[in-house]
């Protein structure tokens, strides 16, 4: 059995996958601060919906980002520790590479997806080959909507950064979905016919099944120094 999850997001997702890619357990919740509370329950409960045991996992599939530090940390440690403990191997996935999966588009897309800061991520697809995969042209990286406006200009786009800037960005939202339409379009299109906002994690365990996601290291992409840093020690009062 093959476990997916993604953290890179507002999302926490995660779904269990046979060796063949068929879904047999999945949830998402949105919920921006809450990663470690989450997580850990929704990979019990995916196991449990699915009659199995930590011990019946041959993999584990996570998004390594990019994403906020502290979210996207929860996910990849879990992963990590998971693989240590039980042996098995980790495969990371890009996270925007997801959620071009997710587009139902037969055009070149954009993905963007909210990095805070009044900045995006970003990366350009180009259309899909006959497995579904997509080739990433160019990206991930992490600017300001309004500098790279004209690069996504009259793509479709897809993520969260389309919603949130879409009058910055000019772009076209109609970009489609595929996969599970589950809890504010996270798989799905959202609602009122808008793009998929999130990574799936069941699309990141049919495209990790199916070899039709890029696999990488399971180390963070960040792109960018996270919030906190260390003290450089006492300031003088004088």
């Amino acid at each position: 059995m093959l476990l997916a999850f993604d953290t890179s997001s507002a999302a926490v997702t995660v779904a269990l996958a046979t060796p063949a890619g068929e879904i047999v357990a999945s949830s998402t919740t949105v919920d921006a601060l809450r990663h470690g509370e989450l997580l850990a329950p929704a990979i019990a409960a995916a196991l449990a919906s699915a009659g199995v045991t930590p011990r019946d996992l041959t993999g584990i599939a996570v998004g390594v980002g990019p994403g906020p530090f502290t979210g996207l940390r929860v996910g990849l440690v879990t992963a990590r520790t998971m693989g240590e403990v039980l042996g098995i191997d980790v495969a990371g996935v890009c996270s925007l590479d997801v959620l071009a999966r997710q587009s139902s588009s037969t055009l070149p897309v954009a993905v963007a997806t909210d990095a805070r800061r009044k900045e995006i991520y970003w990366a350009l697809y180009d259309g899909p080959a006959a497995d579904g995969s997509r080739r990433r042209l160019e990206g991930p990286a992490v600017d300001k909507p309004a500098e790279v406006a004209h690069v996504l200009s009259g793509l479709p786009v897809i993520g969260r950064g389309a919603v949130l800037y879409a009058e910055v960005l000019g772009v076209e939202r109609s970009a489609g979905a595929v996969g599970a339409a589950a809890d504010g379009g996270v798989g799905g299109a959202a609602a009122g016919g808008g793009v998929a906002e999130y990574p799936s994690a069941e699309v990141l365990a049919i495209g990790v099944a199916s070899r039709t996601l890029e696999v990488v290291a399971p180390e963070p992409l960040y792109l960018r120094r996270p919030d906190v840093t260390m003290s450089s020690g006492p300031k003088s009062v004088l």
